[in-house]
């Protein structure tokens, strides 16, 4: 698939709080719930192999159903089957997309159409934020690493390509869901890092209130 036309109209949307995938991300999951594995089960006789991943939400910007309007879609890529009937699943993000209604029927799961407009970006190259100054935050981000008590390869880190940096630690850092919500829906990958960042600020601030970052 390299067009949004060639995206279905109609997805299983899989509601699940903090889990935050992005366009050319991915997204490891256990799946256990009986719904759930009717879900996979049904996704895997698609062409597509997609599945919605969604934010529930109760605020102003949240649907009447308790969903976030904008999620993102990812196809089922690899999976494997435990002994005891659960999947261990690996979703790669495709495409953002809106719902537009919940669409009735009688599977146990939640089905949706959707609208892909707006989304051009996400079935494009990677993106690169001109702008990013690693050199001033990748110390805020070691602090930040420290005060979570979060580990990592800081080499491996540090050489990442602008996208696959920011959009790793948006999906892996321990924000709130809707903090992962607005990451979700920054519009580039400039205005994720702006966000990303700005949330980093905030945890540091609130974890220490002589920490102040430039």
């Amino acid at each position: 698939m390299t067009n949004l036309s060639d995206l279905p109209a109609t997805i299983p949307i899989f509601p699940l709080p903090g889990a935050l995938l992005l366009p050319r991300g991915r997204l490891p999951l256990h799946i256990f719930e009986p719904r759930y594995l009717a879900m996979l089960d049904d996704a895997m006789k698609t062409p597509h192999r997609l599945i919605g991943m969604i934010q529930p939400g109760a605020d102003s910007g949240s649907l009447e159903n308790g969903l976030h309007s904008v999620g993102c879609a990812g196809r089922l890529t690899a999976f494997s089957e435990t002994e005891d009937g659960r999947y261990m699943i690996t979703l790669s993000g495709r495409s953002r997309f809106r719902i537009t209604s919940e669409t009735p029927g009688f599977t146990p799961y939640r089905r949706a159409d959707v609208s892909w407009d707006g989304f051009d970006r996400d079935l494009g190259a990677p993106e690169t934020d001109p702008d990013f100054d690693r050199s001033a935050f990748l110390p805020m981000l070691m602090r930040y690493f420290e005060a979570q008590s979060l580990s990592t390869d800081w080499d491996n880190l540090s050489e990442a390509e602008d996208e696959l940096l920011i959009n790793s630690l948006a999906m892996l850092c321990p924000f709130d869901p809707e903090d992962k919500q607005a990451l979700l829906e920054a519009p580039t990958l400039s205005d994720r890092r702006e966000t990303l960042v700005t949330l980093i600020e905030f945890s540091l601030r609130s974890g220490d209130g002589e920490e102040k970052m430039q």
